[in-house]
């Protein structure tokens, strides 16, 4: 008589839930391309094509073109997290810190124009979507600058309640130049950073020195504010 072994149905289950889980990031993977080669508004004929299977394979992995979408923008979100999280993580002088950050942005959406505009029109969806993956994106970068704005001014002695909604004016900022420059292509993407990395920057050298802290830029800033040589120096009120 053959024997049950314990647990056997659960680790079939297992095994096909793996590997639909890869086929559908395999599935990801091809509509990326398709987006790529066709433009935003390409259709499930484009991607089952670029995918080797029929339309009806893709549906037994995504419920609707919804589905898809929604998957293709959680990659997109991993994607655009893979660059901008070690761009925010390093340390460095302030403006390098800053320009470092826009540009890691800006190079995922020059590397992948089409995927952006897939993933912010929303053209390819059949129904109406719950999850907002633009809002999404735009408040997880807003959150990690919050912090680190937040840790400064804390560290400087100042009222950190605005770190949050400043955050998200210059992720705001940053997002709308970038959807500009990808319409207009009429300077690189060396040139918008560099602006765009001084204008931030003093917007917040104009809030340091409203607290009587003066900044250099360009040296390197330590994360024990408390060192004997922190690399900035405190001035007079009347003096800022």
């Amino acid at each position: 008589m053959a024997r049950t072994v314990k647990g056997g149905t659960d680790a079939r289950r297992e095994r096909w839930k793996g590997h639909r889980e890869a086929r559908r990031a395999e599935f990801v993977e091809a509509t990326i391309r398709a987006v790529a080669q066709h433009g935003p508004d390409v259709g499930m004929d484009e991607i089952a094509a670029e995918a080797g299977v029929s339309k009806p394979v893709l549906y037994r992995h995504f419920a609707d073109k919804s589905d898809l979408y929604l998957a293709v923008g959680q990659r997109g979100t991993e994607m655009l997290m893979e660059r901008l999280g070690p761009a925010i993580g390093l340390d460095g002088p302030i403006r390098t810190r800053i320009k470092r950050i826009v540009d890691a942005y800006l190079s995922v959406i020059e590397e992948h124009p089409n995927l952006y505009r897939f993933v912010v029109r929303k053209s390819f969806t059949d129904r109406p979507v719950e999850q907002d993956v633009v809002t999404e994106d735009k408040t997880m970068i807003a959150n990690a600058l919050a912090r680190l704005l937040g840790d400064y001014l804390r560290a400087f002695g100042m009222d950190s309640g605005g770190a949050e909604p400043w955050a998200h004016a210059l992720v705001g900022m940053v997002q709308n130049a970038g959807d500009w420059w990808l319409d207009r292509q009429s300077m690189t993407r060396a040139s918008l950073s560099g602006y765009l990395t001084e204008i931030i920057w003093h917007a917040l050298d104009g809030l340091l020195r409203s607290a009587g802290v003066e900044l250099d830029p360009d040296a390197p800033l330590v994360a024990d504010f408390s060192a004997d040589e922190p690399r900035l120096r405190l001035v007079d009120a009347e003096e800022a």
